[in-house]
């Protein structure tokens, strides 16, 4: 099994002094990701909670939507050129009944693509594939104080970060600002396809009361994965992308981005957003 740190040697310059050292580095491997048998796409992660990170996925793609709809996710073995196991093959198999997608290179195209191929057509995907509406009843309502104190939640639970310096993260909050699960990664999507893996594993889906924090920039993708676990409302550290902003806007979903201390922009969804003033319209 993949460790998630590794130690590779490095050259250290200090105000001009030179010294040699072993340093800590994230791990990353590559995992393939098959349906019923068959290759379905390709992720580069850091090793660890792939049955979660899988099932995560399918939730994005509308294959998955409760734990009943999965029979079973294993590691395939053979996987490597002498026959033995790399674990970074996955095989998921669903129950039966559960519809899956035809498996063809123009869906693997688009599914493993992150830089949002065609918007339209990714925007019609998710409005057709999307199980659970995020009108919220009653409305989740949460305060910017509490959104305020969330990245330092999340930035004191990521315990690889502190090691390496090299992974994102992903956490669910509730509306209370109670952290409910988080995830690290060297892919935000994976770390937030790792926590609706791991909330479709124990039945939590949709997760229509959470709050989902991303370091760094929200992209359209991870929007995308919010809406489709259910989820009322991302926020992330960064500035979210144009089509990230448009799909949150058609579905419903709060989106803020450049979340850092008591600052925040709020693109989509402010209905969720208790705030105690009128806010000044240019």
């Amino acid at each position: 099994m993949g460790r998630v740190t590794e130690r590779r040697k490095v050259i250290r310059i200090r105000d001009g002094a030179v010294s040699s050292r072993a340093d800590t580095l994230v791990a990353e491997e590559p995992l393939e990701i098959r349906l019923n048998g068959k290759p379905l796409a390709i992720t580069m992660r850091t090793p660890g909670d792939d049955f979660a990170l899988a099932a995560g996925f399918l939730v994005s793609e509308g294959v998955l939507a409760e734990g009943s709809d999965l029979r079973n996710i294993v590691y395939c073995a053979g996987a490597a050129v002498d026959g033995s196991n790399t674990y970074n093959v996955v095989d998921v198999r669903t129950a039966p009944g559960v519809t899956v997608p035809d498996i063809t290179l123009e869906r693997n195209v688009y599914t493993t693509s992150s830089c949002g191929l065609c918007g339209k057509a990714s925007l019609d995907a998710v409005r057709t594939t999307a199980r659970w509406p995020i009108a919220d009843t009653p409305p989740l309502r949460v305060a910017p104080e509490l959104l305020a104190v969330l990245p330092g939640r999340l930035r004191e639970s990521q315990r690889v970060f502190d090691r390496t310096g090299g992974l994102h993260a992903a956490a669910l909050f509730s509306e209370d600002g109670e952290l409910l699960d988080v995830r690290e990664d060297v892919g935000r999507h994976n770390a937030v396809d790792k926590l609706v893996g791991r909330a479709l594993q124990s039945g939590g889906l949709p997760l229509s009361r959470a709050i989902l924090l991303v370091s760094g920039r929200a992209s359209f993708e991870l929007a995308q994965k919010a809406v489709m676990a259910g989820i009322p409302m991302l926020a992330a550290v960064s500035a979210p992308s144009s089509l990230a902003v448009d799909l949150a806007a058609e579905t419903g979903l709060t989106l803020v981005g450049f979340l850092r201390g008591t600052s925040m922009n709020v693109y989509a969804g402010e209905d969720r957003i208790a705030l105690r003033t009128t806010a000044a319209r240019d």
